[in-house]
């Protein structure tokens, strides 16, 4: 293993952010992985830097898991599904597409989303009425501690919307290594349910999980900034859920406020509307700004540090307050 001083992290991260890590290293096998954790006592992981937001420098050193290799193992359930393994350093778009190429579907409701697989159960990545957890089997992780492996099923991840144990309880005491997916290969139950899919496909009476993927890509593509373009992480913001009965009081002053029934008792609000409404949508501020197509996600136009960046959420954060008293939450990690 090669550790390398002073390394850029700007290619590492999908905000294009130019911070130094004092110490780098790119680890390509799990054995690698145990002898730094054993080594190394102050570390910083760092995967497909898809959410995360960078502010300053990291002292600690830098591990960029770069563990690949996708395993396929038959179920036994007369031949209806399949457990797909992936490590943690594949990129979950490359992955999604593999996974369609073999008809196994589950996954193609999640293309496009930025990012490797080993981060996906800690965000409980999701899309077009789908999330990580609707597929999920199991993970293996590498307790930092002890060094030992454990297997982590969907229970004992605590999934919740963009939630799970990894970002709570367990943060920092865990490196996944590879996560392992329940794929279908009967796939006649396709997830059309979000509005924009059924409008891509209302000429086609029997979709295929590829077809559904094609069109989530051209959603996605026409609505959100490409990282190699426009420096992005996605949604900055998570939707955030409020009671039904603030949500009637909402309505009554905003008649057209966009909602997703979460159940009898909650209300989910798209970010993005709100942000809209406040007026931030296509503004700049220096190199920091908000996208001119989707107000959900903030870009680095060109050399914005993570500070302009997290300094305009501040701002995006307390004008909803202002305006909606709703209190939105940020989905990016801002270190």
């Amino acid at each position: 293993m090669n550790i390398q001083q002073n390394i850029s992290l700007k290619q590492y991260n999908t905000f294009g952010i130019h911070v130094n890590a004092k110490r780098f290293v790119s680890v390509n096998s799990l054995q690698e992985l145990k002898k730094l954790v054993k080594e190394e006592k102050d570390i910083f992981l760092l995967g497909g830097g898809s959410n995360m937001l960078l502010t300053s420098d990291i002292k600690k050193l830098v591990i960029h898991l770069n563990l690949k290799g996708i395993i396929v193992s038959e179920s036994n359930d007369n031949d209806k599904t399949v457990f797909v393994t992936a490590e943690a350093g594949e990129n979950w778009h490359e992955f999604v597409l593999w996974c369609i190429s073999q008809n196994y579907g589950g996954l193609e409701n999640l293309s496009l989303i930025p990012g490797n697989v080993g981060t996906s159960p800690i965000q409980n990545i999701g899309a077009y009425g789908v999330e990580i957890k609707d597929t999920f089997h199991q993970l293996e992780a590498l307790e930092i501690e002890t060094g030992n492996l454990k297997i982590f099923n969907s229970e004992d991840c605590n999934f919740g919307y963009r939630n799970s144990i990894f970002k709570n309880e367990l943060k920092g005491k865990y490196i996944i290594s590879n996560v392992t997916f329940k794929l279908t290969k009967d796939n006649h139950k396709i997830n059309t349910s979000y509005g924009a899919i059924k409008e891509l496909l209302q000429t086609n009476k029997t979709p295929t999980i590829k077809d559904i993927s094609d069109a989530i890509i051209a959603i996605r593509q026409r609505k959100l900034p490409d990282p190699k373009k426009i420096g992005n992480s996605g949604s900055f913001f998570k939707n955030p859920i409020i009671t039904t009965n603030s949500f009637k009081l909402l309505q009554e002053k905003y008649p057209e406020i966009p909602h997703y029934i979460v159940s009898k008792s909650e209300i989910k609000i798209p970010a993005g509307w709100l942000i809209e409404q406040c007026g931030f949508k296509g503004k700049r501020f220096g190199d920091a700004g908000v996208h001119t197509k989707q107000a959900l996600v903030l870009v680095n136009y060109n050399n914005a540090s993570g500070e302009e960046v997290y300094s305009l959420a501040k701002q995006i954060q307390q004008k909803v307050k202002e305006i909606f008293n709703i209190d939105l939450d940020i989905e990016v990690n801002i270190i």
